[in-house]
């Protein structure tokens, strides 16, 4: 396999190419003060391979011990879910369930949802891009309604209601009340959406996540959310490969 080469970092990231194995992914390399090993990690979201060393570490001997872990890395990449372009004809996840794109050049532009398709026309190589954009507009109009509801249920009041694309949590919310999600929630179940949302209008009440959290959490979603985050924890990863060919 080919070896890993020209790390060049200091306390930045610097993103080297990794290939191997019919992979092509990018090694972040990026020194922490409180390291005191190396450690490798493949990110699930997207299979960027990622080496942490200690502050003061060689990058040669960093490099070195990258290249003896080839195999954990292969294998690591090999349980990685695969990409999911977002193609004419092809399958888009809204809600819990596969909807067909049904695309064509006589169709109209602007995208409308029918049952199980969504219905839209324009240029051929900007399918992926509107059909993207249907869905994070979806997402902000459902959570902003999910989260007013279940606010209005627990008599608070939230402030800005944003998304975006975080790889490190679902949702957040912040004293100030604004709260923010990730808007691949929408491809999500339905109730693996609102166990979310319960748990960032419960953040209102609690910043914090001890058993008074907890209860209100349950109290807002209606019971324990459990099976929903247990979702999360094994099909989330495959949500951010949606839209995505390599």
């Amino acid at each position: 396999m080919p070896a890993i080469s020209s790390i060049t970092v200091s306390n930045a990231i610097s993103d080297i190419p990794f290939e191997g194995g019919g992979h092509r992914r990018f090694l972040t390399v990026k020194r922490h003060p409180r390291a005191r090993s190396f450690r490798l990690r493949v990110d699930p979201h997207d299979g960027r391979i990622l080496l942490s060393l200690p502050q003061r570490s060689s990058l040669t001997r960093a490099r070195k011990w990258a290249e003896t872990q080839r195999d954990w890395i292969e294998a690591q990449l090999e349980k990685l879910p695969g990409p999911r372009p977002v193609l004419a004809g092809g399958a888009l996840p809204y809600r819990g369930r596969d909807i067909r794109i049904d695309w064509s050049p006589a169709h109209p532009r602007t995208p409308q949802y029918r049952g199980d398709r969504l219905v839209f026309g324009g240029p051929q190589e900007a399918i992926a891009g509107r059909a993207l954009r249907w869905l994070k507009a979806q997402a902000r109009q459902i959570l902003e309604e999910e989260t007013y509801r279940l606010a209005l249920r627990a008599g608070i009041q939230v402030a800005r209601i944003s998304i975006g694309d975080a790889r490190s949590r679902w949702g957040s919310c912040a004293s100030s009340g604004n709260i923010r999600y990730n808007w691949r929630l929408v491809m999500a179940p339905p109730e693996v959406l609102s166990a979310t949302v319960a748990h960032e209008v419960a953040h209102r009440i609690h910043m914090h996540h001890g058993p008074e959290f907890h209860a209100v959490v349950a109290d807002l979603f209606g019971r324990d959310p459990a099976p929903e985050r247990a979702w999360l924890r094994r099909h989330g990863a495959a949500l951010y490969w949606v839209g995505s060919s390599s």
